[in-house]
């Protein structure tokens, strides 16, 4: 979807000033956009038990996870580092959700650390992996496998990696009250970038549905069900946004429901990341190269490296939108917009009818909020580029520098260590 009209009219007329200071590329976000945006998520959800843990996976900056914090948001980390980026915003244990994957013994144990966090484990094997003492609190991640279908991105359930399949759920729980658990949760994740809000709803339903089985045979309660993540944002301006009051409304009678069924209602729990940040930022480069060969082709100062998203998503999804500022209303032409990776997918745009685009004109590339510079690399030894804040008063400050060199071969700085036989 393109930017908001208020994102733009209070970025457009200082831009240029902003490139002449900071260079391109960037990735810029508004963080009056943002506040807003979750402002509406929680009034949405305001007559419920509901609380949103970011997916810091989808923008981990320190100063967006500020935001987060100010906001009254957890946190749904899946792996160290983000467990430390969390815990270093002063968030509380019941407000870190860690949900890895594949988990190491490391892993868990960092996550016992400074008083835990909600333990969200992925499969019935891990259970006896946690080192003592056991959480009292503990959640399960779970497969629906093929009593639900997926979507593009996550794919089938029953294909994916991720959660416990069905026919093991009820023992998961056995085996967890057996090590000592004593309160517990359910999750789920089988979508993202979802748009329709029949989905969700019907996700909520599912885990309804499933903790009323696990009740009926171990006689537990939960403390919370957590929906996951996955509401979908429009990046192509004919999709229509997700409704999210909506849905909520759905939801909240499904919960209603089973409370008069059960005689409680569990908290809600939702781990959005890409909607809370994605509209609201951008990636902002310069035309550096034109090229006319079999194609028009319009290189930028920005790779795939600062956006993989149309790369590895291309053709059935990776849209971004694409804008020239101050040539809303010029000729326009069909054009492949690309970066300067060693890849043919180093492509943000193929054959787009764009505003005729020349060496030194800037490209705005629209929702990279989410899984943008998050997603970034450093192949071909490409440097990562900074990323900045434009403020609800209007300033513009960097919350993360360029990558230098030095940056870039600091593992290659070592002590000797040689292992001879």
């Amino acid at each position: 979807m393109p930017m908001s009209e208020s994102f733009q009219k209070r970025l457009y007329p200082i831009l240029l000033r902003v490139i002449d200071h900071f260079g391109t590329p960037f990735h810029i976000y508004d963080e009056e956009g943002i506040i807003k945006g979750s402002q509406r998520l929680m009034n949405a959800f305001a007559c419920l038990r509901f609380q949103e843990f970011f997916a810091v996976k989808a923008n981990p900056n320190p100063a967006i996870l500020k935001l987060m914090q100010d906001l009254g948001f957890g946190f749904d980390c899946s792996s160290v580092p983000e467990l430390i980026l969390a815990r270093k915003v002063k968030a509380q244990p019941k407000d870190i959700m860690f949900t890895s994957n594949n988990t190491t013994l490391h892993e868990f144990q960092a996550a016992a650390n400074e008083k835990g966090c909600i333990l969200n484990l992925d499969d019935i094997t891990l259970v006896y992996k946690v080192p003592q003492p056991f959480p009292k609190l503990i959640c399960y991640r779970y497969n629906p496998g093929k009593r639900r279908g997926g979507n593009s991105i996550i794919g089938k359930p029953h294909e994916a990696k991720y959660g416990v399949m069905h026919e093991q759920i009820v023992e998961a729980y056995r085996q967890a009250i057996k090590r000592g658990a004593e309160c517990f949760g359910l999750h789920t994740m089988i979508c993202s970038n979802e748009l329709k809000y029949e989905y969700m709803v019907e996700t909520v339903n599912m885990l309804l549905n499933l903790a009323r089985m696990i009740t009926s045979k171990l006689g537990i309660r939960f403390e919370f069900i957590n929906m996951g993540g996955g509401l979908g944002i429009p990046y192509k301006p004919d999709d229509l946004e997700i409704p999210v009051e909506v849905m909520a409304k759905k939801i909240e009678k499904l919960l209603i429901k089973f409370g008069l069924e059960q005689g409680y209602v569990p908290n809600l729990f939702l781990e959005s990341g890409r909607w809370i940040t994605g509209p609201h930022g951008v990636l902002v480069a310069r035309c550096i190269n034109q090229k006319h060969i079999y194609q028009e082709f319009r290189g930028l100062d920005a790779s795939m490296s600062d956006l993989m998203r149309p790369g590895i998503y291309y053709p059935e999804g990776g849209y971004h939108h694409i804008t020239v500022p101050g040539k809303e209303n010029t000729p326009r032409q069909v054009v492949t917009v690309t970066g300067s990776l060693c890849e043919g997918i180093d492509r943000f745009a193929v054959l787009r009818d764009l505003p005729e685009i020349v060496e030194g004109d800037t490209v705005v590339i629209h929702d990279t909020g989410a899984h943008g510079h998050a997603m970034g690399f450093n192949y071909n030894g490409r440097l990562r580029h900074k990323e900045l804040m434009l403020r609800q008063d209007g300033s513009v400050e960097l919350i993360r520098r360029n990558q230098t060199y030095e940056d870039y071969i600091a593992t290659l700085n070592f002590e000797p260590d040689v292992l001879t036989f």
